[in-house]
């Protein structure tokens, strides 16, 4: 059962703009193994090469999430009375040094998953899956979702083979996925040239682009999504810019035509009942969005992933 001293800070008791932001008002603690799941701040943004500003997306969504309260609205999951959730602080980052914060994200992952927790972590560039990857598919490859505008399957950019571009190639390529039960929905965009994304259909995974998301529609992705991601543990990886830009416009390399938050709640509430083990929400930049509403879209996003988690905890 959870433990009443992590339930989180009730906003009908104490107004959300008081005291120390959190990460949907969890408490703040150290890794423990009491924890079920913990929500990790990733602020690293050195594996961009256009607009940096990801690395202020955890301080941005901690403020953006006092609006997430105690139930999900759709489902009726409860997540604090699923498992003992709390904020883990942020994954250490050198910004100075590329090499050593990827060791350090993978490090600080590990040492989660040595104590049975499930990460839900906020990036951060598209560059943090590889890491958190290696950590937590260390016993063999995942499932996985990614909600993205593009690919990431270059071998290289500008020289380097570790990037926010390159991490389902390298994910690949280093056995931490399944392509048989690995989807990328929404892709879009203009790309380098044609054979941008052939990798993903050379390697089997179920590709959804944008244009068949039109034509096969919500209803019939999310079957296809989740008859793909069934039978094993599976990780979600959500690009901001999977969203379109006119909902989410704070991000390094915004996309127009993309999902909207609506579907991407139905697409993940889709998934109810399957073993997520861990999930991130990358490329939020605040710096391009005035409004707020991309970290706002972020933490109900962050909300929707902490419920799946929860629930496949206690059907553990």
């Amino acid at each position: 059962m959870p433990d009443p001293k992590y339930q989180p800070v009730d906003a009908a008791q104490v107004p959300r703009f008081s005291d120390v932001a959190t990460f949907m008002r969890t408490r703040r603690v150290e890794p423990c193994e009491e924890i079920g799941i913990g929500l990790v701040g990733v602020p690293f943004d050195i594996g961009l090469n256009y607009r940096s500003g990801p690395r202020e997306a955890p301080g941005a969504v901690r403020h953006a999430s006092r609006l997430i309260r105690m139930a999900h609205p759709s489902t009726g999951v409860e997540p604090y009375k699923n498992c003992n959730i709390a904020d883990l602080g942020d994954a250490p980052i050198n910004p100075l040094n590329f090499d050593e914060s990827i060791r350090n994200i993978q490090e600080f992952f590990a040492n989660l998953k040595s104590l049975d927790i499930r990460p839900v972590a906020i990036g951060g560039d598209h560059t943090i899956p590889t890491p958190i990857l290696r950590a937590l598919a260390a016993d063999g490859p995942v499932g996985l979702l990614q909600i993205d505008s593009h690919a990431d399957v270059l071998d290289e950019m500008c020289g380097t083979k570790i990037n926010h571009a390159t991490f389902m190639r390298r994910a690949t390529e280093e056995g931490l996925i399944d392509p048989a039960r690995t989807v990328q929905l929404g892709l879009r965009g203009s790309r380098f040239v044609p054979e941008d994304i052939r990798f993903g259909y050379d390697h089997g995974f179920t590709m959804i682009p944008m244009d068949d998301y039109e034509e096969m529609g919500r209803a019939r992705a999310i079957e296809t999504i989740r008859s793909t991601l069934e039978g094993g543990p599976v990780y979600i990886t959500i690009d901001i810019d999977g969203l379109d830009p006119s909902f989410c416009p704070g991000t390094a390399v915004p996309e127009i035509g993309g999902i909207t938050p609506r579907d991407t709640q139905k697409i993940l509430q889709g998934l109810m009942g399957l073993d997520i083990i861990g999930a991130d929400i990358c490329e939020v930049a605040p710096c391009y969005d005035p409004t707020g509403i991309t970290s706002v879209t972020a933490a109900n996003l962050m909300f929707e992933l902490t419920c799946l988690i929860s629930h496949a905890i206690s059907n553990s």
